[in-house]
């Protein structure tokens, strides 16, 4: 039996700046997020990697192919693997959106029809898109291990096609740039099998990261702002 495996791109320009890309061309990886794909990478050469495909987005492209140059895999481009399409919200920055529209992405995990209203992609189709890939992917690679390069959202998809999560969970649980996602495909049904493994010289950096929000600033003003974790999305 093979794994399917769903690496998230390298922290990227829109990380730092907190802006919501969604599928903006011309978002580059940042220098810290090369280094964070050429350690997924030298992760995936202990896990005998068959294939890789990739999102379209620059962002997720550059690490794919980035982790792929180890093996010398080439890398196929899938646009099942895209970002969620953002709508209206693309371009702006998080804090704005927050303070102007209240926590849109757990909204947005609830299915609400106001968020829809701006033009974003319904989460109901995220997830069709992404068990149509992993669906097609173990059937071309029933016992091989195979690598989806993607974004936060469509992990987020994955995980909830295998777990029986709530909308809550779903909007605290935060993806790790360059992390691994790990699942089996048994009988047509879906295994979760690890989340957000990370090469381990990053352990001290992200766990403490999170839990500094109180002490960051953030929340200093009066202004409403987003949580810290919405730095880490798209």
């Amino acid at each position: 039996m093979g794994h399917v495996i769903l690496l998230r791109h390298g922290q990227a320009q829109n990380n730092t700046q907190r802006i919501l890309a969604g599928r903006s061309a011309g978002v580059p990886l940042t220098d810290l997020g090369r280094r964070q794909a050429e350690q997924a990478g030298q992760m995936l050469q202990h896990l005998d990697i068959a294939a890789i495909y990739s999102s379209p987005i620059q962002r997720a492209r550059d690490t794919a192919d980035i982790a792929a140059s180890p093996d010398n895999i080439k890398v196929i481009t899938d646009d099942r693997l895209v970002e969620l399409e953002m709508g209206d919200f693309t371009g702006m920055r998080y804090d704005d959106i927050y303070s102007t529209h209240g926590n849109v992405f757990l909204k947005f995990y609830q299915g609400s029809d106001e968020i829809m209203s701006y033009g974003l992609e319904p989460f109901a189709d995220v997830r069709s898109r992404i068990r149509d890939i992993m669906h097609d992917v173990t059937e071309h690679h029933p016992d091989d291990n195979v690598v989806l390069v993607t974004h936060m959202d469509p992990i987020k998809a994955a995980i909830s096609l295998s777990l029986d999560v709530n909308p809550k969970l779903l909007y605290d649980l935060v993806v790790e740039n360059a992390s691994l996602n790990i699942f089996a495909m048994m009988q047509g049904t879906l295994f979760l099998s690890a989340v957000n493994l990370v090469h381990p010289s990053r352990l001290s950096q992200i766990w403490p990261a999170h839990m500094q929000s109180d002490q960051s600033g953030l929340f200093a003003s009066n202004t409403p702002k987003a949580p810290r974790d919405f730095k880490t999305l798209k």
